[in-house]
């Protein structure tokens, strides 16, 4: 609790900058501090100046000739492009080293995004102080959307540059080996369509996409139809788990025609897998749609590399591939893991190893209500996990944007959608060999997928009805392990059998979209 006198947005300013002490100690060595953040209720935004709704909605900033952007200038203060909107900073150019900066969120503004922190902001100021303390000690300072975060979290937890001495002893400002340096333009197949580079090629795009497969209800059996219940699960923070230990490059493409396939390169592969006979109840690893590739296509190094794991002989037609490579996400991956299961131990729910998985998933289904406030948080990074690896592939925004044009996201080091091309690939994957695994134990076959949500027929209500298990009771390793750490599963829902064969067969729905009882996609936001 501080005594704040401020009554305008300069003066604020300058006392968080001054007096009031709020900070963060930078994640890396060769980073920077946390700039303060300062989070204003409507009845702080109202009393310093500020409008209680922004009437630019689309712009979503305050008009420029708003008072406080005249006390903000007067005052020798700068805004970024962005102008003052839910998430401003205010700043003026560092002097002596010393940065002087300051991160304002305007909740009544929608600067926390529901899909992201539930009901954060209407919650009382000091139980939503303490969400946001916790945010900032487990993951970072927020500075924007959760999707902001998860970026600006990969570039905190390894900086582009490190202090080196050149050959004359001083000081200067060189690469930081292991981490993204500079902007680099994608392969052709891996830019959306309205990269400058996509125009006028027409060599085909990669594909690896998350699964959105049902299985034909031709191929639903009697056996499995008169099951009582569906019953749907889901792999924690699915694109986290994918990141650990993924080789990704570092540096920009090059071109190579008839390469042999080695899948300690990252890269583009152009290769035929239409060939490879795959059990049909399983969806396909090669598609999002779970469909068998017809032909040629564009695939990410993982998904190469698990055709060859199948026993399959790959003959890549080109590539695009680096050869500066590293584990660049393993920092992140380590850094959101280690938040994510603090917290999940707060709300009740045993971690670690040797987790007994029936008491796990009992308290999964009651953790939310342990304590709503770190529920909020636990939703924030699953948020800043799952928009970081988007934001690698950020499209233009505007309503003026012609295919063709750069946009500002090209510009940074980590506007890279190959990595995230690898990640999503490496997931599906993941998703696949636990789906053949469970088919090979127990002859089960999964009814549908949607991203990381797979449903099963089983005869119980629990995931441990249908599951492989070994004489101990515990789920077979290989399969999906139950537990509350990324990478294992827990129960996303579950309906009638004949619920979900309706929504199949008179629907054509995916019942992995709506086991949970609403629009897995539109819930999240997807």
């Amino acid at each position: 609790m501080l005594e704040c006198p401020a009554t305008t947005i300069p003066a604020l300013v300058e006392w968080a900058l001054r007096e009031s002490g709020i900070g963060a100690p930078r994640l890396n060595r060769n980073g920077k501090d946390a700039d303060p953040l300062i989070v204003l209720t409507e009845a702080a935004a109202v009393r310093l100046g500020l409008p209680a709704r922004l009437e630019d909605r689309r712009g979503l900033r305050l008009p420029e000739d708003h008072p406080v952007l005249g006390q903000l200038a007067k005052a020798k203060w700068k805004l970024t492009q962005r102008g003052f909107g839910p998430w401003a900073r205010v700043y003026r150019s560092a002097t002596g080293g010393q940065r002087q900066c300051v991160q304002l969120a305007v909740l009544p503004w929608d600067a926390l995004d529901a899909r992201a922190w539930g009901d954060a902001d209407q919650l009382p100021a000091p139980e939503l102080a303490r969400i946001l303390g916790v945010y900032a000690t487990r993951v970072i300072t927020p500075r924007g959307s959760a999707a902001v975060c998860g970026l600006e979290l990969m570039t905190s937890l390894r900086p582009p540059t490190r202090a080196a001495k050149d050959a004359s002893g001083a000081w200067v400002s060189a690469p930081n080996p292991g981490a993204l340096t500079q902007a680099v333009e994608p392969a052709p197949p891996e830019a959306p369509l309205e990269h400058p580079v996509a125009q006028g090629w027409d060599g085909g795009f990669l594909d690896e996409e998350a699964y959105q497969w049902t299985r034909e209800v031709a191929m639903l059996s009697d056996e499995e139809c008169l099951l009582p219940w569906a019953v749907g699960i889901d792999i924690n923070t699915a694109f986290l788990a994918a990141a650990a230990r993924l080789v990704v490059g570092l540096g920009a493409p090059v071109h190579v025609q008839a390469p042999a396939f080695d899948k300690k390169v990252p890269g583009s592969w152009l290769v035929d897998l239409s060939h490879i006979e795959l059990d049909p109840m399983l969806p396909s690893p090669f598609t999002p749609s779970g469909q068998r590739p017809t032909g040629p296509a564009w695939y990410a190094t993982p998904t190469v590399a698990y055709a060859v794991e199948l026993g399959y002989d790959v003959a890549p037609i080109e590539a695009f591939l680096r050869r500066e490579t590293g584990a660049y996400l393993d920092p992140w991956h380590d850094h959101l893991k280690d938040a994510y299961t603090a917290t999940m131990a707060d709300l009740g729910v045993p971690v670690g190893k040797n987790v007994d998985e029936a008491a796990s998933l009992q308290a999964m289904e009651q953790h939310k209500q342990a304590d709503p406030a770190l529920a909020c948080v636990l939703s924030a990074i699953k948020a800043t996990v799952k928009g970081g690896i988007g934001k690698l592939r950020e499209r233009p925004q505007g309503r003026h944007y012609r295919d063709g044009e750069r946009w500002p996201a090209l510009e940074r080091p980590t506007w890279r959608p190959d990595i995230r091309a690898a990640v999503i690939s490496k997931a599906r994957v993941n998703m696949h060999r636990k789906m053949l695994n469970t088919a090979k134990t127990t002859g089960r076959y999964p009814l549908a997928v949607l991203s990381d949500c797979v449903v099963y027929a089983s005869p119980t209500p629990s995931p441990l009805g249908f599951l492989p298990l070994t004489p101990e009771g515990h789920v077979l390793p290989g399969s999906f392990r139950l537990g509350a750490t990324p990478g294992l599963a827990k129960t996303e829902g579950m309906q009638p059998m004949a619920w979900a064969v309706d929504l199949m067969e008179s629907q054509g729905l995916n019942p992995a979209r709506h086991i949970k009882g609403g629009d897995a996609v539109w819930d999240e936001g997807e």
